[in-house]
């Protein structure tokens, strides 16, 4: 068993303790409370003294490509877009993913416990994103939840790839004329498998279809949509889209989304905001804004920030919370945009995102508050393994 004590510890459930203690026991949160409880008596015993410290659950990237566009490499590392079909929803993250990049690493090391990651943007539907841990010997030791969600894009994207191609789409309505005639022929291929399963005497099975299959997940609300959307008509194109075939959502991106904050806020969809710290390199990213996660969070819509790794190298999602603070949001938010937000919307919670019993025992224990820019991880556990101990020498 594993105990961290004497710290600050901020659970993310409401409730927080400024001389508090976790009891892990086989990967799992057992206890989290006020440090009053003895445990002389326990047998096999470590104990973490996190005395002057905070203590928190690891962070987590809802958005990125870790992985899946290798460090340093080139062409040989790309793996994250799929840019000879517009429709791909039966390609799999876990099926690109390098787990020994570099960059798992320094995600662990600056306190990324959990990243969702996938495929890009170049493809009306892009495939499947993953939910991973950052420690583990290969990709089936990290899996968190998969598929977690499937990709979409709407805008520059996917009508930039193709048109270059002369095929479609090569225009906002291609795309989602594209993304609806997936949709339907899967909700088809849906119901043709619904009348062979109610009378498989009777009725013929349907041609098995990948795509489609891929598909029926998102149909059944088995997983959500992750919709690539910067501009606004597009935010509201994916809105309109997913209440035609009644299927869930999270934004994407959502680089306009703090202009069109009302329409949010009235049909109820999350956004996974990011990333922040970059040029506004496209037509789409001009309105970009670091104001813009805490002008939607103080709107009502629940909000998380992403990295984009490796637009904004995986590292720096602390940093990405901690400018959004410097412009407005409220820190609270920030930490759980992070955090338990970053869980809910990626539908991992009951796994990762706070410091609950019963829940996986990712923590991180660090030397300041957590978004002050000189304050470091010292310590990143993952399963309740320490994976990481930041040495006082340490530069690199």
């Amino acid at each position: 068993m594993l105990l961290i004590r004497n710290g600050k510890v901020l659970t993310m459930t409401g409730t927080d303790y400024d001389n508090g203690y976790i009891l892990i026991d086989e990967g799992k949160i057992v206890e989290v409370g006020r440090n009053k409880k003895s445990f002389k008596n326990m047998k096999d015993l470590d104990i973490i003294d996190a005395e002057g410290k905070y203590v928190l659950p690891g962070f987590i990237d809802a958005h990125c490509h870790v992985g899946m566009w290798e460090d340093s490499i080139g062409f040989e590392g790309d793996d994250g877009n799929e840019m000879t079909d517009p429709v791909t929803p039966h390609l799999r993250a876990i099926d690109a993913v390098y787990h020994l990049d570099r960059c798992f690493r320094e995600a662990l090391e600056s306190g990324v416990t959990t990243v969702v990651t996938g495929p890009g943007s170049a493809n009306v539907i892009g495939g499947q994103f993953v939910a991973l841990k950052t420690y583990g010997k290969r990709i089936e030791e990290m899996i968190v939840k998969d598929p977690v969600a499937i990709k979409v894009a709407l805008g520059e994207n996917p009508k930039t790839v193709y048109n270059e191609r002369k095929q479609a789409p090569s225009t906002r309505m291609a795309t989602a004329a594209i993304l609806r005639e997936s949709l339907l022929k899967a909700k088809e291929y849906k119901e043709l498998l619904d009348e062979y399963n109610n009378d498989k005497e009777n009725v013929d099975k349907p041609e098995y279809d990948m795509k489609f299959e891929a598909l029926l997940k998102v149909l059944n609300k088995e997983i959500p949509v992750k919709a690539h959307a910067h501009r606004a008509d597009d935010i509201i194109t994916a809105i309109r889209i997913a209440k035609e075939f009644d299927i869930r959502i999270t934004i994407e991106h959502c680089t306009e989304g703090h202009l069109i904050k009302e329409i949010l806020v009235e049909e109820g969809v999350p956004v996974i905001v990011g990333p922040m710290i970059s040029d506004r390199s496209k037509v789409e990213l001009r309105n970009l804004s670091v104001k813009a996660p805490g002008i939607l969070a103080k709107s009502g819509v629940k909000t998380a920030i992403m990295t984009d790794h490796p637009c904004v190298p995986i590292q720096y999602l602390s940093l990405s919370a901690a400018l959004a603070v410097r412009e407005g949001m409220n820190e609270e938010d920030a930490i759980k945009a992070i955090t338990i937000n970053a869980a809910e919307l990626t539908e991992i919670d009951k796994r990762v995102g706070s410091l609950e019993p019963g829940k996986d025992a990712d923590v991180i224990i660090m030397d300041g508050p957590p978004l002050e820019l000189k304050t470091r991880v010292v310590t990143t556990i993952i399963n309740g393994r320490v994976v990481y101990e930041r040495k006082d020498d340490e530069t690199n």
